[in-house]
């Protein structure tokens, strides 16, 4: 088991599935391109279900929105488990960007934000989990879901079963000598000795 799970255990918090978008199989819980990885769009759920729905400061108090938050937090976690395999590849949290879905007038959308920002650091440390982070509040989300956070880790590189960092493809391929033109002999260019 790796540390980030074992530290979640102590926490209590189970993983849940990593959300996916079931109506385009093209996205995906997260994408990791070399030392980052982006992970998906996620609302404050678990396994779909969602405690709380509305806007925040009208039908949704601060306090249940910085909850929901710390359920995609969650989410995040759990999209890094599905792709990665071992959230111990996770170095630090880069970015994290929440859209809460404000009353009109609503200005408290970085308590709000707290929600995640301290779950990732009850998990992965202060350091761990020092971030940019923007937080917005936004007129409307899909299924009235009062946030929706998007995250960015980075990670260490991926291993191959020979032990060796897997190499990244681009790198590779820029990497490889390349063959050298010969000159032609002084006769062949027209020229004498």
């Amino acid at each position: 088991m790796s540390r980030i799970e074992t530290r979640l255990r102590e926490l209590r918090i189970t993983l849940p599935n990593a959300p996916v978008v079931k109506a385009n199989p093209s996205l995906v819980p997260g994408v990791a391109v070399g030392n980052l990885f982006f992970c998906q769009g996620t609302l404050g759920h678990t396994n779909g279900e969602f405690p709380y729905l509305g806007k925040v400061g009208d039908r949704v108090t601060v306090e249940e929105a910085y909850q929901s938050a710390r359920l995609c937090a969650i989410n995040h976690l759990a999209q890094a488990k599905a792709v990665l395999g071992n959230l111990d590849r996770i170095v630090r949290v880069v970015q994290l960007t929440v859209y809460v879905n404000g009353a009109p007038g609503f200005e408290k959308a970085p308590f709000v934000s707290n929600g995640a920002s301290d779950l990732f650091v009850e998990v992965l440390g202060p350091e761990r989990a020092a971030m940019a982070r923007a937080s917005l509040s936004v007129p409307d989300l899909i299924y009235t879901a009062p946030v929706e956070t998007v995250c960015v880790f980075e990670i260490t590189p991926a291993i191959a079963r020979s032990g060796r960092r897997a190499a990244n493809p681009a790198r590779a391929r820029s990497a490889r000598p390349r063959a050298r033109k010969r000159s032609a002999p002084a006769a062949a260019r027209g020229q004498r000795r």
